[in-house]
């Protein structure tokens, strides 16, 4: 598994990720954080909502950001310090996802700020952000 070093990353390098989203991830979800809110687990309640069915929480969504910072970009031993995401549509039971983000920016001390992006099947793009990680310090 490769990480990148600061001196190793360059400006729009980019890595991502893809995922189905399963009825089984938006539940171990649920268990695990107790978001129970009924518009991800309840389908008779989220049929009457705006969306019409169940949607996967928006911050399991955006972990797939935390995946591709912590295993391809920068990649084992990166820390991510700060991230902001924009949630644009919903993502559904079923939708794959691509999560990709971006080095935009090479900042002072090691640190990196990258931009991410996240799509379904359909190439609409279901949240964006920008993050802030503590690249992977060189091996000695």
């Amino acid at each position: 598994m490769k990480s990148y070093t600061y001196d190793e990353i360059e400006i729009g390098q980019s890595a991502s990720v893809t995922k189905t989203i399963s009825e089984y991830d938006v539940y171990a979800y649920a268990g695990i954080t107790g978001d129970l809110n009924p518009a991800h687990i309840n389908a008779p309640y989220a049929e009457g909502t705006f969306f019409k069915t169940r949607i996967a929480h928006g911050m399991l969504t955006a972990s797939f950001i935390s995946t591709v910072l912590g295993m391809y970009l920068p990649g084992p031993g990166a820390i991510l310090i700060s991230n902001t995401v924009n949630f644009l549509a919903p993502v559904r039971i079923g939708d794959t996802i691509t999560a990709v983000c971006e080095v935009v920016e090479k900042l002072d001390k090691g640190k990196i700020k990258l931009k991410s992006t996240i799509t379904n099947q359909n190439g609409e793009v279901v949240m964006t952000g920008e993050g802030l990680v503590s690249a992977p310090k060189p091996k000695k």
